[in-house]
């Protein structure tokens, strides 16, 4: 026996010619095969439908505008810089001196730091931002106390690493990582010229700025959320008593600089208007860092 012909009525998938089908897709109810079948939540559509779908969704953004994520890869990234970083002091501990943030400093033949004066000996030289080493209002966020230093070299790194995990998971997980790392670095930016501004001759090191202007950003994120603001509260004032408390051995001008850039920057990045919030937000942020840069270019030129 010959196979019966296929009735020039029968439906066949609009991709597939030679498949013969009773199902078509809910949406443009074209026929489709198992093959092109793309499951829906009623019935099943074509893959062109899919596809114009998915173009017509919008995707979902934080509360600054940004991607959201579920890892925070820009929090591991830079506790990775941070203790790479610190691995190489290990190795080379001379990187301490050549990159921690000072305003102007000298150093001596044996390759000791001194405090600046006007006239120093010829085997002398000057160092620091003021004698043209702008590198070090960022790189000196990335060092910390050397191991030599006894527990509170280690713990110096720990305690900043903690933070920075702690803090930094919830502030990049509501702002996403370009904004999560923009806060970061101009929070950075803005300790090290408080320090530059008021202590220009003190060496300081460490993430601590840059952590103190996370937590200012997770108070602003939790007031623009309307989150119950008692915990936060806390949270926040146990920030501060510590700022007051490690000022007698730490650079609480640091930790005050990257408090209050990290404030400015997150209120510009999530009370941006919705209709141009890239705009608000990439000026916030340009303007914060040129005014850094002309208050440490005035500093400079004084010193």
């Amino acid at each position: 026996m010959e196979p019966t012909p296929q009735s020039a009525t029968t439906p066949t998938c609009y991709r597939h010619a030679d498949t013969e089908t009773h199902v078509g897709c809910v949406r443009c109810e074209r026929p489709i095969c198992p093959a092109c079948m793309r499951e829906a939540s009623v019935g099943f559509q074509c893959p062109e439908c899919v596809r114009a779908g998915s173009r017509s969704v919008r995707t979902a953004r934080t509360v600054a505008g940004g991607r959201i994520s579920a890892v925070p890869l820009a929090t591991y990234a830079l506790m990775a810089v941070n203790v790479l970083v610190y691995l190489g002091e290990v190795i080379r501990p001379g990187i301490v001196e050549r990159l921690q943030m000072i305003g102007q400093g000298l150093v001596g033949p044996d390759g000791a730091g001194y405090v600046y004066q006007d006239h120093y000996p010829a085997d002398f030289h000057a160092e620091g931002v003021a004698e043209g080493e702008w590198y070090r209002l960022l790189t000196g966020a990335f060092l910390h106390m050397p191991p030599t230093e006894g527990a509170f070299g280690i713990l110096h790194i720990v305690l900043n690493m903690v933070s920075l995990w702690n803090l930094g998971r919830i502030v990049e997980s509501q702002l996403g990582r370009v904004r999560y790392l923009a806060l970061y670095l101009v929070s950075a930016l803005g300790s090290s010229v408080l320090v530059l501004l008021i202590a220009p001759e003190t060496p300081t090191l460490g993430a601590s700025g840059a952590v103190f202007g996370l937590g200012a950003a997770y108070w602003v994120i939790a007031r623009r959320l309307g989150a119950d603001m008692r915990q936060v509260n806390r949270f926040m004032a146990y920030f501060l008593l510590w700022m007051l408390i490690s000022a007698g051995f730490t650079s609480w001008q640091g930790h005050l600089g990257g408090l209050l850039t990290g404030g400015v920057v997150a209120v510009g990045l999530v009370y941006a208007p919705r209709e141009r919030r890239n705009l608000v937000q990439g000026v916030v942020c340009g303007v914060l860092v040129l005014l850094l840069v002309v208050l440490a270019a005035v500093k400079v030129a004084a010193l």
